[in-house]
């Protein structure tokens, strides 16, 4: 009998119950497809934003924080594969690494603890640690003020009574079971949510063939390419920087990839969106960042002092 695949993931309640999702999968996978045998068992890595909960991710460096020890430990041997949130993936992987599947993307949007957007009293206090949604909510409401708030979702919910209102991923309530918790599910027209929110990627050694071939029966296609589109995006903006950028890429059933992206300055006084189609979503990807960053995002990071590679 083959050793079981090795899983690396957070220990948070939210990444082991993504973990037992994939698992899950996995056994599905395995029953349907007589070929495939496939035993997994999950291993708990502890990542830097874990070790740092009382630390905004930005200050971290962003991206790259909830992942960097986890693939360590599928570069070193220590696991065969790892489940992510695709949102914590920097916009490139490590070489020797890919992602092997993308099985799942549950709601991508932004959902409010506490209060609907409307329903905030002028001048209230949102509780949030994402550039990103500062700048949107502040460019919806100028009259918002903001404080930090990090943690796994059962300490955000808990601390959502020292706030107006709370913004989580509405992904993340779903998969917890606490779906009830939210007051409004925000349009992503409104709202873009971050690169790849909501979606799981499943990373694993690229010359794993055996591993590749047991997680590609797992793959949604459609859902890959809809996050190959995302990540494009970041990876032409430079994939570090820590500007609010958003972006939510959908396929139609003619296989057109549509992407509606942003890049926004900090204080939301200025947020630039764009919208693009094709059928590549490499192309797609390159060409929103482009236009993003002619139409005014290039200034946006030039007053932050940061580069971009486009």
């Amino acid at each position: 009998m083959p050793a079981p695949l090795r899983v690396a993931t957070r220990g948070s309640s939210l990444a082991l119950a993504q973990t037992r999702f994939v698992l899950a999968a996995l056994d599905l996978a395995a029953r349907d497809l007589a070929a495939l045998d496939v035993a997994a068992e999950p291993l708990v890595v502890e990542t830097t934003g874990d070790q740092r909960a009382d630390v905004p991710i930005h200050s971290m460096g962003g991206t790259g924080v909830f992942v960097k020890e986890i693939e360590e430990a599928l570069l070193d041997g220590r696991a065969d594969a790892a489940v992510h949130s695709a949102k914590d993936l920097p916009a490139t992987v490590p070489d020797g690494l890919v992602i092997a599947a993308v099985p799942d993307r549950a709601d991508p949007r932004d959902a409010l603890v506490g209060s609907t957007l409307e329903e905030i009293p002028t001048g209230g206090r949102v509780g949030t640690g994402s550039v990103r949604r500062r700048s949107q909510l502040a460019s919806l409401r100028p009259d918002l003020t903001f404080g930090n708030l990090r943690g796994n979702i059962g300490t955000r919910l808990e601390r959502a009574v020292d706030f107006d209102a709370v913004v989580v991923a509405a992904a993340a309530l779903d998969r917890l079971d606490r779906s009830d918790a939210a007051s409004e599910r925000l349009d992503p027209h409104d709202m873009l949510p971050q690169v790849g929110q909501g979606a799981l990627a499943v990373e694993c050694r690229a010359g794993d063939d055996a591993t590749r071939e047991a997680l590609s029966a797992i793959d949604d296609p459609a859902l890959h390419t809809v996050l190959d589109a995302e990540r494009a995006f970041l990876a032409e903006l430079g994939g570090g920087c820590n500007l609010p950028v958003g972006a939510l890429a959908e396929e139609t059933s003619d296989g057109t990839v549509t992407l509606r992206a942003l890049l926004a300055s900090l204080d939301g006084h200025i947020v630039v969106r764009t919208e693009c189609s094709g059928t590549d979503p490499e192309v797609i990807g390159v060409e929103a960042a482009e236009r993003l960053l002619h139409d005014g995002g290039r200034r946006i990071l030039d007053d932050a002092g940061l580069e971009v590679r486009a």
